[in-house]
């Protein structure tokens, strides 16, 4: 078969997909609340016959052993996550009648005069698995608690035999596979549109898994899933049916399909004559700032805080796009120099091979770049390569997406004045606002006092921030909404516009703060500190994270307390 006889194999699939799905995107924004939740109860049952296969099969394309534990990242970031979200949709369904679940969504305000609104933990269940875990909605200014309802779940407003359907593309993330199916729910569920997902390459083994999962919904003829390259992307993005896009991946994608490639995209985007005039939504990363606080660390504080960080640089064998791109340090604190060095070592134990297509050229364009630099060698895997000048432009606006890091030094006469520094700096300096973490003693946020706290990180310009936590809880906890700080536009997308998840289906968010305790259990115990979390099994160190992720799914497809002491068991060997 020639080059145009296959050209015309897939532009006939693809129309095929595209007119089938047109002719019922009205048929589909009418379909009742007990239909929807049939089929999500259908892609729950579906998702598990296929979500062991899923994960091994995820696991051996990104080179993890066999048997390793860090099979359980694709089992967290897989079919858990996207079992939690169907989850989420049938609670918000089974109460969405006067949108009774708002009701249940405890609120408060903030010292801005925001409305926060608490979407974990939600139920019993998550105030015994996420164990001191909270994570909290703002909402913008001037959104009062009795005005939640009028922005929740703004699709079902409209009366049903007046719906009128939309043909959505959802271009999908190669890195983490829940991405592209959640994706395709914040279209198909909280906005009514019937969607054409095109899978990326580098991930399109999922297809298969993908169309068994979520086929209640091919079924009724609200999604197709299609595999393709960038030459197929264009095309649908063109698609005179295709009425709106998302793209959860790289800003320069982002930019080629709004204002075309190369020079042509330069010379309209400098006119503002944009390619394409269809409403774009978008996650798009950004250099992600991990702030440390100087304050009374332990040795076992800084030990499990090194895992921390070295888990938001390496987790996914660096590729996220919330991965610690920049790890912002007090300058004079006594124990910085401890703590890189357990970090180093935690860093050098992951010995992870980069997957992800281009990587070794942009390690060698990032080292390239460097005035100084060091190396954290890991075997065959390539080194962790960790930038010591930060303030060159390229680290500041260039995201890595792999095993490399810079590291910024502040000063401040106190830990106040350090934090409020090193906000500012990010805010200033660093591109995107996608997800920004703090990492501090509570002894020290009580010196700083807890008001005074709250003021200071309402500065901070993310749409997910993260204290004594990593902004990814954020996107796994779907009740959250996902994406950047509101503001960005299409000249200046930085890192995207609008959001995704969000099973609550809230509207005119601004951003979402998640806390979780300072120490794992049992440690956190002698401290005073009650939670049960034990070290996260999202943790590169995790030991039996594959064995949890694998229960954690299970679990959210049917609980049960019977199912509890076995999760909690390998969690704490873990």
């Amino acid at each position: 078969m020639d080059g145009t006889a296959m050209q015309a194999d897939w532009q006939a699939e693809y129309q095929q997909a595209v007119s089938d799905l047109d002719g019922h995107k009205d048929a589909w924004a009418r379909t009742t609340v007990a239909e929807r939740m049939k089929v999500v109860q259908a892609m729950k049952d579906a998702l598990m016959t296929v979500a062991e296969d899923w994960a091994l099969t995820a696991a051996r394309h990104k080179h993890i052993p066999e048997g390793s534990p860090l099979v359980g990242e694709e089992w967290i970031s897989g079919p858990y996550a996207v079992m939690a979200a169907l989850n989420g949709l049938m609670t918000t369904f089974s109460q969405i009648e006067g949108k009774a679940f708002v009701d249940l969504l405890p609120m408060r305000r903030v010292v801005t005069g925001q409305t926060a609104i608490q979407v974990l933990p939600h139920n019993l269940w998550e105030r015994l698995l996420f164990s001191g875990v909270k994570a909290e909605v703002w909402m913008k200014e001037g959104i009062s608690e009795k005005a939640v309802k009028a922005h929740a779940a703004v699709a079902y407003d409209v009366p049903l035999d007046e719906r009128k359907g939309k043909v959505a593309l959802v271009l999908g993330a190669g890195n983490i596979n829940s991405i592209p199916p959640l994706d395709v729910f914040q279209k198909v569920f909280l906005e009514n549109q019937v969607t054409v997902l095109k899978m990326n390459p580098v991930n399109e083994y999922l297809t298969d898994f993908l169309k068994v999962a979520l086929g209640p919904l091919i079924e009724h003829n609200a999604l197709r899933i299609l595999r393709g390259g960038a030459e197929e992307g264009a095309w649908l993005t063109a698609h005179p049916l295709i009425e709106e896009l998302h793209i959860t991946g790289a800003a320069s994608t982002h930019d080629a399909i709004v204002w075309g490639p190369g020079e042509e995209g330069a010379k309209n985007k400098a006119a503002g004559t944009p390619k394409t005039t269809k409403r774009f939504t978008s996650e798009l990363g950004a250099v992600c700032p991990t702030i440390i606080v100087p304050g009374p660390w332990s040795a076992a504080d800084l030990q499990f805080q090194a895992e921390h960080v070295a888990t938001q640089k390496l987790h996914n064998s660096g590729f996220n796009c919330v991965a610690c791109q920049m790890l912002i340090m007090p300058k004079t604190w006594d124990r910085a120099s401890h703590f890189m060095d357990r970090l180093r070592a935690v860093l050098g134990m992951s010995t992870r091979p980069a997957y992800y297509p281009g990587a070794h050229d942009r390690l060698a364009v990032f080292e390239g770049s460097t005035k100084r630099h060091h190396k954290v060698h890991r075997g065959e895997a390539p080194a962790v390569i960790i930038n010591e000048h930060a303030d060159d432009e390229y680290f500041r606006t260039q995201e890595i997406f792999g095993p490399a890091l810079s590291v910024k030094e502040i000063e401040g006469e106190d830990a106040e004045a350090y934090l409020v520094a090193a906000i500012e700096w990010a805010n200033e300096h660093l591109y995107g606002t996608l997800g920004a973490n703090i990492i501090i003693h509570p002894k020290t946020i009580k010196q700083i006092g807890r008001a005074r706290f709250e003021e200071i990180i309402a500065g901070l310009r993310y749409g997910t921030i993260a204290i004594n936590a990593w902004t990814a809880v954020g996107f796994l906890v779907t009740t959250c909404p996902w994406g950047a700080f509101p503001g960005h536009t299409l000249d200046d997308v930085q890192s995207g516009i609008g959001t995704a998840h969000n099973t609550f289906m809230l509207e005119e968010t601004e951003r979402v703060v998640v806390e979780q305790p300072w120490r794992p259990f049992p440690r956190g115990l002698v401290s005073g500190q009650f939670s049960l979390l034990p070290r996260p099994p999202w943790f590169i160190t995790h030991g039996r994270q594959d064995t949890v992720g694998k229960l954690l799914t299970e679990f959210q497809y049917k609980p049960s307390w019977f199912k509890l002491p076995k999760i909690f068991y390998h969690a704490i060997l873990g």
